[in-house]
C-alpha cells in the first residue's frame, strides 16, 4: 500500500487540489485545464475552476480562451459521463458506490437525481452545471435515467459556459482585488443565481396561467 492510499480521503483530496493548481505555473496550463475539465465531468473530484482562476489571473487577456477551453472540455466530458450511465452503469455501479462515495457517488444521491429527472430534467442538469452540485454525478445519473440527450447537451453547454466564463471573466477583469470575495462566496452566489433564474421562469409560468 502506498503512502497516498494510507491517507484519509480529505488529505488525498488536498494533494490532488495542490497538484492541479501547480499546473498554473507551468507551460502546460491550457492543456492541463482541458484534461481536468474533461475528467471532472465524469469522475475527477477537483473542479476545473481551481486551475481556470489562476490561469485567467496570470494572463487576463486570455480569459476568453481559457473559459472556452474549459467549457468545451467539460461538455465533452459530460457526454462521456452520460454514455457511462447509459451503457456501463449496470456493470460498474456497485463498484462506484463502494469506492467513490466520498466524492458524491452514493445510492442516496443517485436516487434523488433519478426522482428529480422525472419532473425537472433540463433544470437539474443546468443547476448541476452552474452550481457546486456534483456535475459528474449529474451526467452519469442522467445517462442512467436516459433523459433527452439534446436537452442534456443544451443544458450542459449553457450552464458550464455560464459558470466558466463568469469565473474567468471576473478574474481576468478584477484580478487579485476580487479573488478573496469570489473564493469565499462563489458557491453561494451561484446557488442564488440559479434559484432566481428558476424562480423567474416559475413566476412567468404562473402568470401565464
Amino acid at each position: 500500500m502506498t503512502e497516498m492510499t494510507k491517507l484519509p480521503w480529505w488529505h488525498v483530496h488536498r494533494h490532488l487540489y495542490d497538484w492541479v493548481l501547480h499546473f498554473s505555473h507551468t507551460p502546460y496550463g491550457a492543456r492541463a485545464l482541458f484534461c481536468f475539465s474533461f475528467a471532472e465531468s465524469s469522475f475527477f473530484p477537483i473542479p476545473p475552476d481551481v486551475l481556470l482562476a489562476p490561469l485567467s489571473l496570470g494572463a487576463p487577456r486570455k480569459w476568453v480562451y481559457f473559459a472556452t477551453i474549459c467549457s468545451i472540455a467539460s461538455v465533452i466530458g459530460g457526454i462521456l459521463g452520460y454514455g457511462i450511465g447509459v451503457f456501463l452503469w449496470d456493470l460498474i455501479g456497485p463498484w462506484v458506490f463502494a469506492h467513490l462515495g466520498s466524492i458524491g457517488f452514493t445510492p442516496e444521491v443517485f436516487k434523488t437525481f433519478q426522482d428529480l429527472y422525472n419532473r425537472y430534467d433540463f433544470w437539474i442538469v443546468f443547476s448541476c452545471g452552474f452550481t457546486p452540485l456534483p456535475y459528474k454525478v449529474c451526467t452519469i445519473s442522467a445517462g442512467v435515467a436516459e433523459i433527452n440527450f439534446a436537452g442534456f447537451i443544451i443544458a450542459s453547454v449553457l450552464s458550464r459556459s455560464a459558470r466558466f466564463f463568469l469565473v474567468a471573466g471576473l478574474f481576468g477583469w478584477k484580478g487579485e482585488t476580487i479573488r478573496p470575495f469570489i473564493e469565499k462566496y462563489f458557491n453561494w452566489l451561484s446557488l442564488a443565481f440559479v434559484a432566481l433564474l428558476i424562480g423567474g421562469f416559475a413566476a412567468i409560468k404562473f402568470v401565464r396561467h
